[in-house]
C-alpha cells in the first residue's frame, strides 16, 4: 500500500485496537476474513465500495444490506469504517479488510496469552511452504478450490495447532490473490509483531544461536530500530558462518558466504 491507503490502514488499525473490549469482539476476525473472501471474489463489489466518488451513505448502505444479517454489530461497524476510508484501489480495500481481520485475531491471541505460540506456528508453517516447491504449487493451483486448500492446511498444521493459527492459514490458503504463500504468511507475522509494537527480524545462521547470543542480538537490533525486535532464527547451511538479518526490506549480511563473494569479486575485477 502507498499514500492514502497506508494512512487509512494505520488509522483503521488504531480504531480496531480501541474496540478490543467491546462485546462480540471475539467474532470480528472470522467475520472480517469471511467478508474479505467475498470482496476478493467479487471485483465489482469491491470497486463500488472503494470508489470515493460514491456518496458515503451509498457505500455504507451497500455494506448494511449485504452483511448486517451475517456479521455481528462490532464487525459491521469496523467494516463501515473501512469503506468510509480512502483507498487507492479496490485491492487495497480488500487487503485492509483482511489485515484488520488478522489484527483482530492477534488481539484475541494476546488476550488468551497465546500470541507467542501463534507467531511461532505461523513462522514454522511459512518455512515449510518456503522449503517445499510441491506445497507452493498446490496452494497456488487455480484448479483447487478454497475448501480443498483449507483442508490441506489443516492436515499440515494438525489438531494441536492453535485454532487462531488454523483459522488464519485456512483463510489465506484460499485467498492468496496472486501472492506467494510464504510471503503472505510472513505478512501475517508482521501484523502480529506490529500489534505489540515489535519489529520482526529473520536471522539466518548455519548453527543454532545460544540464548545469550539471541539476547545480545535482540538488544543490538532493538537499539538500531528504536523498537523492540523479535527474532525468528532459521538454520541455513548456505550461510557458512556468521549471520544474515532481514528486517522488512533491509538486509544486514554478515555471513562468511557474503565475505567470500566480496573477495571473489575483488579478485576478478
Amino acid at each position: 500500500m502507498l499514500g492514502s491507503s497506508r494512512q487509512s490502514l494505520s488509522a483503521l488499525q488504531a480504531s480496531v485496537d480501541a474496540r478490543r473490549d467491546e462485546p462480540g469482539f471475539d467474532a470480528v476476525s472470522p467475520d472480517l476474513l469471511a467478508v474479505a473472501g467475498v470482496l476478493g471474489g467479487e471485483k465489482s463489489l469491491s470497486v463500488a465500495l472503494a470508489d470515493a466518488g460514491q456518496a458515503a451513505p451509498v457505500r455504507t448502505g451497500i455494506v448494511e444490506s449485504l452483511f448486517a444479517s451475517r456479521i455481528n454489530p462490532v464487525s459491521l461497524a469496523i467494516l463501515k469504517d473501512v469503506v468510509l476510508a480512502r483507498w487507492s484501489s479496490e485491492l487495497d480495500l480488500v487487503e485492509a479488510v483482511e489485515s484488520t481481520g488478522a489484527q483482530a485475531a492477534f488481539i484475541e491471541a494476546e488476550k488468551q496469552g497465546v500470541l507467542d505460540r501463534v507467531e511461532d506456528e505461523l513462522f514454522t508453517f511459512g518455512r515449510a511452504v518456503d522449503e517445499s516447491a510441491e506445497l507452493q504449487m498446490t496452494l497456488t493451483d487455480p484448479s483447487l478450490g478454497a475448501d480443498r486448500k483449507g483442508a490441506i492446511v489443516r492436515d499440515i498444521v494438525g489438531p494441536t495447532a492453535s485454532p487462531i493459527t488454523t483459522e488464519l492459514l485456512t483463510y489465506l490458503a484460499g485467498n492468496l490473490y496472486g501472492r506467494r504463500p510464504a510471503s503472505a504468511v510472513e505478512n501475517l507475522g508482521r501484523i502480529a509483531s506490529e500489534q505489540r509494537s515489535q519489529v520482526l527480524a529473520e536471522v539466518r545462521t548455519v548453527i543454532a544461536l545460544t540464548d545469550e547470543q539471541k539476547s545480545r542480538l535482540t538488544a543490538a537490533l532493538s537499539t538500531l530500530q528504536n523498537r523492540q525486535v523479535r527474532l525468528n532464527v532459521v538454520i541455513d547451511p548456505e550461510v557458512l558462518g556468521g549471520i544474515v538479518v532481514r528486517i522488512g526490506d533491509d538486509v544486514i549480511d554478515g555471513s562468511v558466504a557474503a565475505r567470500l563473494e566480496q573477495a571473489r569479486r575483488a579478485v576478478t575485477v
